[in-house]
């Protein structure tokens, strides 16, 4: 809709746009792109107010100025100009359809704007917001302590810009605030690659060498991924040690299947067919414009394990539920009911704890080491990425070394055998 021009000589930006009944071009008087960029964005919101009839171009004005400038010139935006931050963030939460986010993506966000808050104030007037005022944000928070005493890293730190973009653009689009988000030109810290996917034994040997400090250890617990026979003795201590029925079941389905603890909690009855060895799982993630499900095969050990559980099934049409008063922290509920996630991940905790698989942090371990023994086994990964719903390059770049063969393979087909 409009575009930037650089004069070669000078350095100075003009900015053009197209016209009904041709083109229009104006020089912006500046050599700073970021600068450039926030008025072609001022330029491309306030031609969509006028196209869509909420701005009328009065009698008499520059039409280039008038752009420039917002509309400002003799014009009456209905965007309201001293809109507060917080303003913006409860009108964006107050719009969402129920269930149109996880659970998580959502408390993620809270978590984000309560730390916008913290730098920028509830007050701060969120149509001034600059690349600059973004800029000092970064900064500041590259300084907060984060995670065992480290800095906040820099992914924490874009996922909150992330948020605050997102939020921004739904308010353009509710005429609430106008312009192009001011990110181009952020500067963030470097980012450091997660290390890959090791197994207990790796780790275990890392640490027994010394010299590294609690936190170095808990990082390389954070890599576990779990092999086929750690999952056995992983399952066989919870059966023998659960305190609920559902626990060991739960956590085969998790161990043999990848699903996400969400996908766990909201999985239903009508979802597995056990004659056709097939679970349907509802996802949330993957698409946000509609709920979306994908097909996993069920292994022959976890439909043993799932006949045996449907056999002492309590009813109604959870998979997994609480049945009887089952006291957590102060929550206290009777009946069947279904798990909530943080009562899955309280169940969790309890049950490892005080065994050598205490060092898990949550569901998500079953995950990864699901995709990381699919890839050691040659599966090819279009059918783990089916079976697991969305994989990010960075996620299958962890569990890539665990290829050897296939990897020795591509080299022998390059030069040979030699």
């Amino acid at each position: 809709m409009a575009w930037l021009e650089q004069d070669s000589r000078t350095g100075i930006y003009k900015i053009g746009v197209r016209l009904a009944d041709g083109k229009l071009k104006r020089s912006l008087q500046t050599t700073n792109r970021r600068e450039a960029e926030t008025i072609r964005g001022t330029v491309e919101s306030t031609m969509t107010a006028i196209e869509r009839g909420w701005l009328t171009v009065p009698e008499g004005v520059d039409l280039g100025q008038f752009l420039v400038s917002g509309g400002k010139n003799g014009a009456r935006p209905s965007v309201p100009r001293t809109l507060k931050l917080s303003e913006l963030f409860g009108k964006y939460f107050d719009s969402l359809p129920t269930g149109s986010l996880e659970d998580s993506t959502l408390n993620g966000m809270r978590i984000h704007e309560r730390q916008l808050y913290r730098f920028f104030g509830q007050g701060f007037a969120i149509q001034k917001l600059t690349t600059a005022d973004l800029q000092r944000y970064v900064d500041r928070r590259t300084k907060d302590k984060g995670l065992r005493g480290r800095p906040v890293t820099a992914i924490t730190i874009k996922k909150a810009v992330i948020t605050l973009r997102t939020v921004w653009n739904w308010g353009v689009k509710s005429d609430l605030v106008t312009g192009r988000f001011p990110r181009p030109g952020v500067k963030y810290p470097k980012l450091a690659e997660k290390p890959h996917f090791q197994t207990y034994q790796e780790i275990e040997q890392q640490i027994a060498r010394g010299g590294l400090t609690d936190g170095e250890q808990a990082d390389l617990w954070d890599c576990l991924f779990l092999t086929l026979p750690d999952i056995a003795e992983l399952l066989a201590y919870v059966k023998e040690n659960a305190r609920h029925p559902f626990i060991y079941p739960m956590l085969a389905f998790a161990a043999h299947t990848g699903a996400r603890r969400s996908e766990i909690v909201r999985s239903r009855l009508a979802d597995i067919d056990l004659a056709a060895g097939v679970i349907t799982m509802h996802e949330r993630k993957r698409n946000q414009a509609m709920r979306t499900t994908r097909r996993v095969p069920i292994s022959p050990f976890l439909a043993n394990i799932l006949q045996e559980w449907f056999a002492q099934h309590a009813g109604g049409s959870s998979t997994f539920y609480l049945n009887g008063e089952i006291s957590r922290s102060r929550n206290k509920q009777a009946g069947v009911r279904p798990l909530t996630r943080d009562e899955a991940h309280d169940h969790f905790k309890r049950t490892l704890a005080g065994s050598k698989w205490a060092k898990l942090r949550g569901w998500h371990v079953f995950r990864h080491s699901f995709c990381s023994n699919c890839a050691a086994a040659g599966v090819d990964q279009r059918i783990i990425n089916a079976w697991v719903g969305h994989q990010t390059e960075d996620i299958v770049r962890r569990y890539r070394h665990l290829i050897p063969n296939q990897q020795q393979a591509a080299m022998q087909l390059v030069f040979g055998d030699g």
